[in-house]
């Protein structure tokens, strides 16, 4: 069963919000230990779709000034055909893989925008080197092949009730451990809610 729309909206919200909290600076207490932790296999899914936020900044110096577009249909559908089919190796289900790799693409995406935006508004903020598009590319492709591992080793874990809570408390403890700002926590919290939905 699918979140309906309006919850899919409060999740992405409620999970911005806390990551910001924690991610601005702001004092938390300490993370629980990995043992007690309320998240448990909801965590590396986060963990996985943070490094890939994260990786977008790189995308995103070696698109800036050149015509390579931030919407790249044919290397979206590589992606989505690549980890499809990973996830049939592995025993996941290739078509929540792929709702929750759509979701990752668009992750992507607010953040290039979201430094584009920034960049166009202060070029003294621009990179002033372009890394290769390439060499990016296998990182993000080894990410993809841990995620979508991640994903089979979760489904009742996703498929769960608590699932949206407790994906999103492992967000919070993500978004503090690598001290996301607000830009990259909103595209955190894009790329988690097709990670609870049940076909």
């Amino acid at each position: 069963m699918r979140l309906p729309h309006s919850l899919r909206h409060v999740m992405i919200a409620a999970t911005a919000t806390a990551v910001l909290a924690t991610g601005a600076g702001a004092a938390v207490a300490a993370p629980a230990a990995p043992a007690t932790r309320p998240h448990g296999r909801l965590l590396p899914v986060a963990e996985l779709s943070a490094d890939r936020v994260l990786v977008a900044d790189n995308v995103a110096a070696a698109k800036w000034g050149t015509d390579s577009p931030i919407d790249d249909p044919a290397r979206e559908k590589q992606v989505l055909d690549s980890v499809a089919q990973q996830a049939k190796e592995v025993g996941a289900d290739p078509g929540a893989t792929v709702r929750i790799f759509r979701d990752q693409i668009e992750a992507s995406k607010v953040v290039q925008r979201g430094l584009y935006r920034r960049w166009d508004a202060d070029p003294a903020q621009a990179p002033t080197e372009r890394p290769d598009l390439g060499k990016v590319r296998l990182e993000i492709n080894r990410i993809n092949g841990e995620l979508v591992r991640a994903i089979a080793d979760s489904p009742q874990a996703r498929e769960a009730r608590s699932c949206a809570g407790r994906l999103a408390a492992g967000a919070v403890v993500v978004g503090h451990e690598k001290r996301l700002d607000t830009l990259h926590a909103a595209a955190l919290a894009r790329s988690l809610p097709s990670v609870c939905e049940r076909p």
